[in-house]
């Protein structure tokens, strides 16, 4: 199936039909007192026509599966608090030891892999919270419920910091806490545990794409180099002769700074796509 092509239309062809007729994705054009300045690749939103040989929807397609992959899942842009390093806190509370462990994460996978790190299989209870984003997860472990878990979450979500998990080891003493009792000293413990960690404010980075002629890849790692952007790759199988598909994540704050710094420099119609 066809979608027609009219004056207040930009097309993408997206591949070819059972029956050899030619397919394009239609997105409204804006208009010149509407021009954005990224051509962003989620709908694609582009301010002339573009026709993408098979190979080069590919090597789009293989960039925004990479740049989904690599962005934390469920992590706003913005600035964040964060801790530097793993801290431990321990206190002894009617003969029961609660040891407090804080280390920073940046997904639910390395979340568990924190868990599994420091985890005691010999205690009582291994009972656990973390943040990251608006993400909150927290485990009882054993323990009476809403008593060990939520006030560890509490606690991270007192202090400000995030991309954060906090494990507190119990090994029990023999004497019983009671429900408040327990509150308090699962609460109490992880909150002055991240009040002895040492935090540092990191920037979230955004992932962008541009497609950029060969002769032209030298000024534009320069560029990038200038901003201190992370996790390049150049992918040269774009389908389009002399044009090489560059990815990169930078901070969010600085992603249409460097768009504009690129343009000035490569002197060039570049593509750039989020």
């Amino acid at each position: 199936m066809a979608f027609p092509l009219n004056k207040l239309a930009a097309s993408q062809f997206i591949g070819q039909a059972n029956d050899g007729q030619q397919m394009y994705l239609t997105t409204p054009k804006p208009s010149r007192a509407h021009h954005l300045p990224f051509h962003r690749c989620c709908g694609l939103t582009r301010h002339r026509s573009l026709l993408l040989p098979s190979a080069s929807v590919v090597a789009i397609s293989a960039w925004r599966a990479m740049a989904t992959t690599s962005s934390g899942g469920g992590n706003s842009a913005g600035a964040f608090t964060t801790i530097k390093e793993k801290v431990i806190f321990e206190k002894e509370i009617k003969k029961s030891k609660f040891i407090a462990i804080a280390g920073p994460i940046s997904n639910e996978q390395s979340a568990f892999a924190f868990l599994n790190q420091v985890r005691d299989p010999r205690a009582t209870h291994n009972c656990w919270a973390y943040k990251v984003g608006d993400q909150f997860r927290s485990n009882d472990d054993g323990e009476p419920s809403g008593t060990a878990g939520k006030p560890i979450q509490s606690a991270i979500e007192s202090s400000g910091i995030d991309r954060v998990m906090v494990v507190v080891i119990r090994h029990f003493g023999g004497i019983k806490l009671g429900t408040g009792g327990l509150v308090r000293a699962y609460g109490g413990v992880a909150a002055e545990c991240l009040r002895n960690a040492p935090t540092q404010l990191l920037k979230s980075k955004v992932s962008l794409g541009v497609e950029v002629p060969f002769e032209l890849l030298g000024i534009l790692n320069h560029q990038l180099q200038s901003f201190q952007v992370a996790d390049i790759r150049q992918d040269y199988e774009t389908g389009k002769d002399g044009i090489a598909m560059v990815s990169f994540k930078v901070d969010f704050d600085q992603a249409a700074e460097l768009e504009e710094a690129i343009k000035t420099n490569c002197s060039w119609d570049l593509v750039f796509y989020r």
